[in-house]
């Protein structure tokens, strides 16, 4: 007597189609994605050599060649900057304001800036450069 031998089935898992889904979502969040750029005035920045890059999000000023102060977009006089400053802590995460000056901005002004947001219960301050490019 001779048994039948039974043939094993093999079990294939076609892959094409997971590998097709998964480059079609890479595609779709690649293309998504929103790209955030930092809205503000021209401005020459001091240019550095030793980059040490920090992503802030908190409340940004801009001082033009001229003086004119821009803090968080809005133009803002000197002698009423300790006040927006005070009305905006609040609504920040950390108490710290990025300064971009244009490099041929007046230092005092610079440094009275830097003084009035102190006064005004900023923590930390920091100065925005951009990266020299090699030569």
């Amino acid at each position: 007597m001779q048994f039948k031998e039974e043939k094993k089935r093999r079990t294939i898992i076609n892959i094409t189609p997971l590998i097709d889904v998964l480059f079609i979502l890479l595609i779709f969040f690649m293309v998504s994605s929103s790209f955030i750029e930092q809205p503000g005035m021209k401005l020459e920045l001091p240019t550095i050599q030793s980059p040490e890059v920090a992503r802030v999000e908190n409340l940004v000023m801009h001082i033009s060649e001229d003086g004119a102060i821009f803090l968080a977009d809005r133009e803002v006089n000197l002698d009423d900057l300790a006040s927006e400053i005070v009305n905006m802590i609040p609504d920040i995460e950390e108490k710290t304001l990025v300064l971009k000056a244009d490099k041929k901005t007046e230092h005092g002004l610079i440094v009275q800036i830097m003084d009035i947001a102190k006064r005004s219960g900023l923590t930390k301050i920091v100065i925005g450069t951009r990266i020299e490019p090699e030569q």
